[in-house]
């Protein structure tokens, strides 16, 4: 019998969730997280550097998988491939998890230090992509604009989303969110 069970990560991000949901965040300290897992303060440390990485630490490996993409895309329209990244996304790291989502967005959104933390990831994520399209030997402008058009388009879906209670699935929204652009662009 192993000495340690190993979902220890696990148990912790869910106490932490728990008490976020149930007290706030800035009232819920590691030793009540601690507490609440069955673990011990060294045990949370191990796997995070503080509370805010309960939320976010699953995060950091986002925009190297958001390069990644960049990087790997065929060539091609760079609208089709905003699509086709976004699509990919979606599938993999947003549809089943609607109601853990809007959990985390409710917490994210009780806190400002939290909600700057969120902000920073959205910039880093425009970067990423930013820096894909240049190398892609886009212009600086051109690039820029499809960076940000990329993740807007990404957050206005996922609010809609998480907003609705209806079957659609992420890509769908996104379709339609892209539809809605295309057609306000062209007046």
């Amino acid at each position: 019998m192993a000495r340690w069970r190993p979902d220890a990560r696990e148990r912790l991000q869910q106490a932490a969730l728990e008490l976020f949901a149930e007290q706030g965040f800035a009232a819920t300290t590691v030793p009540a997280i601690t507490a609440r897992a069955g673990l011990t303060t060294r045990t949370f440390f191990r796997h995070f550097a503080d509370k805010r990485e309960v939320l976010f630490a699953e995060e950091a490996e986002i925009p190297a998988f958001a390069a990644k993409l960049m990087t790997e895309a065929p060539t091609g329209e760079p609208l089709t491939m905003i699509v086709a990244g976004l699509r990919m996304v979606a599938e993999t790291h947003f549809e089943g998890r609607k109601d853990a989502l809007r959990q985390r967005r409710a917490i994210v959104a009780s806190d400002p230090g939290l909600r700057e933390r969120d902000q920073h990831k959205r910039a880093t994520l425009a970067q990423v992509a930013r820096d894909g399209f240049r190398a892609r030997g886009l212009d600086p402008l051109r690039a820029g604009l499809l960076a940000e058009t990329a993740v807007t388009l990404m957050y206005a879906s996922v609010t809609e989303w998480l907003d609705t209670d209806d079957d659609r699935r992420l890509c769908d929204i996104i379709d339609a969110a892209l539809a809605t652009l295309r057609a306000e662009l062209a007046g």
